[in-house]
């Protein structure tokens, strides 16, 4: 059959019903992207969804519509952090809605058989969607989200680790464990999307369908501004006058967010006074720009009070070009500091370095192949154990220090040499993947659906 026949009958042929469940705000974000690029396909699927934490505000973008109930639950969804957060959703109401959703899907599996429909469902996140899906008697892929080789090893071999129970995340040969490659080789499992290629090739071991497209935490991040322009005759003189820029990542969940920026406004100042230093590799009167990447969420007016307080005093013109007309600039010596909530993507782009208390953000920063330094918190998010696990994910990208005063240092010794800031390039680029894994899985769930 030739190929125009084949795409005149997928035309014709009645569109896939596909339920999509995940299990969080960053997996809806996910999840939403590559429902975006299969929205776009000839002959699109029909698509609901059901967030399994949280409200799932995602998808409003795209109305589509839930099968069954949503809720906040008060871990924001960070319950593996914290066994008094699982305690506190437990009484939230957590095993209740989870029966629920248990059986809203079973519901809309058995409406859509009974209709005749073709039916599939697409699980983001860990092993509670795939659980789900691979339960519900319709055919299912996976994308995961949460779990990577890297946490446990690198091209080179396993990472060496002080607690003993690190042996138990790689017992069976993988991050994921048997039950989870399981669940992954059922015959209903259609596709596998890891997040890495690392992780793609260990899985591979095993029966299991797993593709290498990316991670689409790296799609949508385009600047407002003309990337031509870093290619351009002149890119060396631009070079040369253009000021360093530090994007600075907070997080976007409040009220940690507000406690993470107070430590960052501490590691500013510590660098501001090491560039006044006649030794330092930044003693001129270049300007430096701070770039606070700030979630809509936040309230921008707690942000500024704690930058003025730190003797910054409020500057009518933006240093810098981004796309935020409402933007806060303030001034101290040959400094500017910027509190933006309209520009994530120009502040990932712009910075050359970025101090980060983030989950995603620092994921997506170190992606474009530049260093970030993490301070870890007190979370729930941004504690030590997640900074720690984040460190192992990111590698030589991402470098923790204990105290905000010891960032000078670090900045002074990664821009001192071209080779370690080639190395992090490459790394972050073979960690996170290239832009347009979202088309891709898609393209490849029209195929295997």
């Amino acid at each position: 059959m030739s190929n125009v026949s084949r795409s005149s009958l997928a035309s014709n042929s009645p569109p896939l019903r596909l339920l999509v469940l995940s299990n969080g705000h960053g997996e809806d974000i996910i999840a939403v992207r590559i429902l975006q690029e299969l929205q776009r396909q000839s002959n699109p699927p029909e698509i609901f969804a059901l967030p399994l934490v949280g409200e799932g505000r995602a998808y409003e973008q795209l109305d589509i519509p839930f099968i069954g109930s949503v809720l906040n639950m008060p871990s924001g969804g960070f319950i593996y952090m914290d066994g008094r957060q699982l305690a506190q959703d437990v009484r939230g109401g957590l095993l209740q809605l989870t029966l629920s959703q248990i059986k809203a899907v079973r519901r809309w599996v058995s409406s859509q058989k009974k209709l005749g429909n073709k039916r599939a469902i697409l699980a983001v996140g860990d092993i509670v969607p795939l659980l789900f899906a691979t339960f519900s008697g319709a055919n299912y892929a996976f994308v995961g989200t949460a779990k990577s080789e890297y946490y446990v090893r690198d091209e080179a071999g396993l990472l060496p680790r002080k607690s003993k129970n690190a042996r138990w995340e790689n017992f069976s040969g993988s991050v994921y464990h048997p039950w989870e490659r399981w669940l992954m080789s059922r015959r209903r499992c259609k596709a596998v999307f890891p997040r890495d290629g690392l992780t793609t090739e260990t899985l591979k071991q095993w029966p299991i369908p797993a593709f290498s497209l990316g991670n689409p935490m790296m799609d949508g991040l385009e600047p407002t501004f003309s990337r031509q322009q870093f290619y351009s005759q002149d890119v060396q003189q631009r070079e040369i006058v253009r000021p360093f820029v530090v994007t600075l990542l907070p997080g976007s969940r409040p009220p940690e967010a507000y406690t993470n920026w107070e430590t960052i406004m501490i590691a500013v100042s510590a660098l501001m006074a090491s560039f006044q230093e006649r030794d330092s590799i930044f003693y001129t009167s270049k300007t430096v720009v701070f770039l606070g990447a700030i979630a809509p969420g936040l309230d921008s007016n707690i942000l500024s009070q704690s930058v003025q307080s730190q003797g910054w005093r409020a500057e009518s013109v933006c240093p810098i070009q981004i796309s935020d007309s409402n933007a806060l600039t303030f001034k101290q010596r040959n400094a500017y500091l910027v509190v933006t909530q309209q520009a994530y993507n120009d502040c990932l782009h712009l910075g050359d370095i970025a101090i980060a208390m983030a989950g995603t953000a620092t994921e997506q920063f170190i992606g474009l192949g530049k260093p970030a330094i993490a301070i870890p918190g007190n979370g729930p998010q941004y504690n030590p154990a997640f900074a720690e696990a984040q460190s192992r994910l990111l590698g030589s990208s991402l470098i923790l220090i204990d105290q905000p005063a010891e960032i000078a240092k670090v900045v002074q010794s990664l821009f001192k040499d071209p080779d370690i800031l080639q190395i992090i390039a490459e790394n972050g680029g073979r960690r996170m993947g290239k832009p347009g894994a979202a088309l891709r899985i898609a393209e490849c769930l029209q195929e295997r659906f």
